[in-house]
């Protein structure tokens, strides 16, 4: 049996809350998807939700999925649980590079779990964040003041970080955003 070599890379993409992550995922879709796999990530909030693209389960399903080892990652934030499903593993041994929005506190489990893994930060200042948090209508005044002030857990030592800088425009963020994903290839 010979072993496979040609691992893509596992792009883990984190950032406050209204960094922009999910949009500049987005507009990353367009780079070749025999190249590229964007996990869809599993989460237990009602379906239809203004920003990314999920799977939405129930809390007890969500943890029957985790027991039954569905999961490649999990974790735990605003109330709310995210997975990441095993088959991700799969992809990147045939060579393909994953996208996937993470959290920071995922990353050192993840860093046992995947090969090749590169941290993308999205870096954008606090107003900006406190802008884009209102116009996504999804929380109160003081649930967007709690986000923007929450404490990030910090990326362990050795792991590879890169910073994007989603300041200004969304096209100007989505191109920083592929700039740093093909820097990689």
């Amino acid at each position: 049996m010979t072993m496979n070599t040609s691992y893509g890379n596992f792009f883990a993409v984190v950032g406050p809350s209204g960094a922009g992550k999910d949009s500049l995922i987005d507009g990353a879709r367009s780079l070749p998807n025999t190249q590229y796999v964007f996990a869809k990530r599993v989460v237990t909030r009602v379906p239809g939700q203004v920003g990314e693209v999920y799977d939405s389960c129930s809390l007890a399903t969500f943890l029957n999925r985790e027991q039954a080892g569905e999961f490649l990652i999990t974790w735990q934030a605003h109330g709310l649980h995210y997975g990441l499903r095993q088959h991700l593993i799969t992809e990147q041994e045939k060579g393909k590079h994953i996208v996937a929005n993470c959290s920071r506190q995922s990353i050192a489990a993840l860093a046992q779990r995947v090969k090749k893994l590169i941290v993308l930060s999205i870096d954008a200042s606090p107003m900006i964040l406190a802008q884009r948090l209102h116009h996504r209508g999804r929380e109160t005044a003081q649930e967007i003041e709690h986000r923007l002030q929450r404490e990030t857990a910090a990326i362990p030592p050795g792991i590879t970080v890169v910073h994007v800088d989603n300041n200004g425009t969304l096209a100007q963020g989505q191109q920083n955003f592929m700039n740093a994903l093909q820097g990689f290839r």
